[in-house]
Formats: C-alpha cells, structure tokens, sequence
C-alpha cells in the first residue's frame, strides 16, 4: 500500500485537537469531508487530490469550513442531495448541513440526546431518514421533515456507532459499550432481531459489507465478521475474527469495501484485512510529523494512532487514512 497524495487539517500544529474522527466521502467520490477536535468540517475537492496525486504527492488544504459549535464525532453525506452532510457533536446534537451555502449555518440541527452522540447516518434506501446514537444509550431516528425524532430505541449501555443496512429502510446494526452488536428490523423495535457478543470489550464502529454481512471493530483490538444470512442450513452468526491492529482504547476508525476491510490502530499504522483471511494482508505506517513544517519524516511517532480511514466508492482501492496529528493520506492498494 503506497502513499499516493496527502491532504492536511493544520500542518502547522501536531496537537491532540487534530485528531480527525471522521472521514466521509460524498456519494459521487468528488467531495470528502473531514471531522474531528478542530469544531470544524472541511471539506476536500477529491478530484484535485487525484489528479495531483503523480505530481510529487503534493499537500492539499480544504476548499470550504464549517464552523460548529462542539467537537464533532462523526459525519455522513446524504445519498441523495450531494450538497447536505450530517454531523453528530460532543454535546449530543446531531446537525444538518449544507455545504453550497453561503451562510455557513446548519440546516436544521436535532436536540434529543442527552449525552454525547458518537455517531450519525444516512439511510441509504430512505434519505429523509437518519440514525444516530449515544451516550445516554439510545438509538434514535429521525426524518428530515420532522424536529422530533420518529422513533427511539433505548439500549442498556451506551451506543458507539451505528449503521444502516444498504438496501433497507427498516433494517440497521449498533454497537455499544456492553460488547454487543445488535440488529433491528425497526418495523418490530421492541428487541433486537439478533445480539452479537463475541467481543470482550466495546464494539466502537459497525459497517455493512453488503445486505447480509456486516464487519464490527472493538477496543479488544478485533474486528469480526458476522453473517445474517438464513436458510439453507445457514443461521446468521460470527463468520471470521480479525487480529493484527493494536486498538485498546480508542477509535481507530473502520471502512469496508465488498472484499477488504480497513482500520486504524495505536501503533500508528492502518491495516488492511481481506475478508477470506483473519491477518492483514497489508499495512502502512505512519511517520512522525515536523511541528514546523508540517512535513512527514520517517521517525516513529510515539503515542500517535491512525484515527479515521475510509475507501472511496468509485475506485476499490484507493484509501483514505488520517493521523492523529491531522494528516490525511489518499493510499492506493497496490
């Protein structure tokens, strides 16, 4: 895996508050979208990063910011409108933007939760519709044209993440502080239709790999494959652990493609797992960064981690990872 281009939130600063948790590509793989410590979203032109990416690899900085009020924990652009992204904040509220604005203001901004929401998303199959999910242990979704939420589901221990199916509007997956994966069909929200408990500590991200297999990250330094394919003498259940990262604290991020899953680790590397194979099957470690210049050098960088990765929708093998130092990598799998 080689580094093709790198994009920066601050080059000039190497402290904690940018750390970058999120992230998020645009449905047309134009735009990406980043969050974090900074109170901001900055928002990429992908396609400037890959046409440079032969010339020198050259830094890029951000065509457009949004100012928030909190430190931001998650992103997601709607799969339908290109111009409006979500955001879930430190002080529970989950926002809506738009990026064309001129304003810079949220479109509507969503107040419910009570402690800090971790993370937010799109419904692929219904766009209106949204979920987010929090420390105070609830699951809630909402709809655009409503300032209420449709529905809550109250969990038992705090809720770290939370994902829709890709092709279903009643169908979504979280997990939570208490190691459990659990899988709703919302038409029938009163219990989950399964319960994953295999991991031995938090279950810190969720992502579906398609309709019937869905990846989980934990702070036990595993991710695990799950199926919820039935029939046929197929039940739905753990299908492979996945062990090489080192995660036994923080968020390290989690992207999927049909084949390969990617994280983030505290030894500052990011991991790249194919799915048929429970060790990785290649890796990229980050370097330290230069406090004044901002340039990367090869030393270690004691104490740092990869934060965030994601791939992008249109090219398999292209992979975005961010340092806890602010620096973004575009990685192409080789």
């Amino acid at each position: 895996m080689s580094a093709a281009a790198a994009m920066s939130m601050d080059a000039a600063s190497s402290h904690a508050s940018n750390i970058v948790s999120s992230i998020e590509f645009d449905v047309a793989a134009e735009l990406v979208a980043t969050a974090g410590m900074t109170k901001r979203i900055k928002i990429f032109n992908f396609l400037a990063v890959g046409a440079d990416a032969a010339a020198h690899g050259r830094v890029h900085f951000p065509v457009r910011e949004l100012v928030t009020r909190e430190k931001l924990s998650c992103l997601s652009w709607n799969p339908y409108i290109r111009s409006h992204i979500a955001s879930s904040d430190y002080d529970g509220v989950v926002s809506e933007w738009d990026v064309s604005s001129t304003t810079g203001a949220a479109v509507r901004e969503y107040d419910e939760h009570e402690r800090r929401a971790w993370s937010v998303h799109y419904c692929p199959a219904k766009p209106t519709h949204l979920a987010s999910g929090s420390d105070d242990g609830r699951v809630k979704i909402w709809s655009t044209g409503s300032p209420s939420s449709l529905l809550t589901i109250e969990n038992r221990a705090n809720v770290c993440c939370v994902q829709w199916s890709p092709t279903s509007a009643h169908e979504l997956a979280f997990g939570s502080a208490d190691h459990a994966v659990r899988f709703y069909d919302l038409r029938a929200p009163r219990s989950p239709l399964y319960v994953f408990g295999e991991h031995s500590k938090a279950v810190s991200f969720v992502r579906f790999m398609s309709p019937t297999e869905l990846v989980s990250a934990s702070t036990d330094s595993t991710l695990k494959l799950w199926s919820l394919a039935e029939g046929e003498g197929r039940s739905p259940g753990l299908v492979r652990t996945f062990r090489g990262h080192a995660n036994e604290k923080n968020f390290v991020g989690l992207s999927v493609t049909r084949d390969y899953i990617a994280c983030g680790s505290e030894d500052n590397t990011v991991y790249t797992y194919y799915k048929a194979l429970p060790t990785p099957f290649v890796t990229h470690r980050f370097g330290s960064t230069d406090p004044v210049t901002g340039e990367e050098t090869e030393e270690s960088a004691a104490g740092q981690q990869v934060s965030s990765v994601a791939w992008s929708p249109r090219s398999p093998k292209c992979l975005l990872a961010a340092s806890s130092q602010g620096i973004i990598k575009m990685l192409e799998l080789e």
